[in-house]
C-alpha cells in the first residue's frame, strides 16, 4: 500500500467514524432528520464499532498489512490513524459543532500507530511471529468487549449487544483463520 493509500483510508475511517456517531444521536441535525429510518436503526450499531478502540487499532493494523514490509508498514500504520484523527475532528466540528481534543490524539495516535503498522506488517511471517500479530487485534477487541464493552451506560442497550455480538464473533473467526493459518503453515513439508 502506498501512503497516499494509508492516509486515504484514514481519512474514509475518520469522516465514516464520525458521520456514524452524528447519524445515531436524534438530538443533533443531521440524526432528527433520520429518526425512525434504517439509518437511524443502524447508526449506532456501526457508531459503537467504529468509535472503539480497537477498531481504531485495527485500521493501523491493516493499512500495515497492505503494506507488506516492516518500514513501510510503521509508516503507514502511524499515518492512517493521523489522517482519521485529523478527519474524524474537522467532521465533528463541521456536522455538529463538537468541540475538539485532535491534538491529544495525534500525540498519543502517531507513535501507537507506528507499533500497530509495523504488527500488521508482521502478520504475513511464517511462525510465531505471524500468528501473534495476527492475533492481535482479535484478542485487543475480545479485551475492550471485557473491560470497556460498547454502549456501557445507554438506556437502549440493543445496539450495544449486536455491535459486541458481532465484535465476538468477527474476533473468534480472526482468531480461528490465524490459529488455522499457523497449524497448516506447521504441517506444510519442509517447515519447522
Amino acid at each position: 500500500m502506498k501512503i497516499t493509500g494509508a492516509a486515504v483510508a484514514g481519512l474514509v475511517f475518520g469522516s465514516l467514524t464520525s458521520l456514524a456517531n452524528v447519524v445515531s444521536s436524534p438530538y443533533g441535525p443531521a440524526g432528527a432528520r433520520v429518526v425512525g429510518s434504517a439509518v437511524a436503526k443502524a447508526g449506532p450499531v456501526v457508531s459503537l464499532l467504529l468509535d472503539a478502540g480497537w477498531s481504531w487499532a485495527a485500521l493501523a493494523v491493516a493499512v500495515g498489512w497492505a503494506a507488506r514490509t516492516r518500514g513501510p508498514g510503521a509508516l503507514g500504520g502511524a499515518l492512517a490513524p493521523a489522517a482519521a484523527t485529523v478527519s474524524y475532528h474537522v467532521a465533528d466540528a463541521s456536522l455538529w459543532d463538537a468541540g475538539t481534543d485532535m491534538v491529544v490524539w495525534l500525540v498519543v495516535g502517531v507513535p501507537v500507530g507506528l507499533v500497530l503498522g509495523l504488527i500488521g506488517a508482521l502478520v504475513r511471517r511464517p511462525g510465531l511471529t505471524g500468528l501473534l500479530a495476527a492475533l492481535f487485534v482479535p484478542v485487543g477487541a475480545a479485551v475492550q468487549m471485557v473491560v470497556i464493552s460498547p454502549g456501557s451506560g445507554l438506556i437502549d442497550a440493543g445496539p450495544a449487544t449486536v455491535a459486541a455480538d458481532i465484535v465476538w464473533a468477527g474476533a473468534a473467526l480472526s482468531a480461528t483463520w490465524a490459529l488455522g493459518r499457523f497449524w497448516r503453515r506447521r504441517r506444510a513439508p519442509g517447515t519447522v
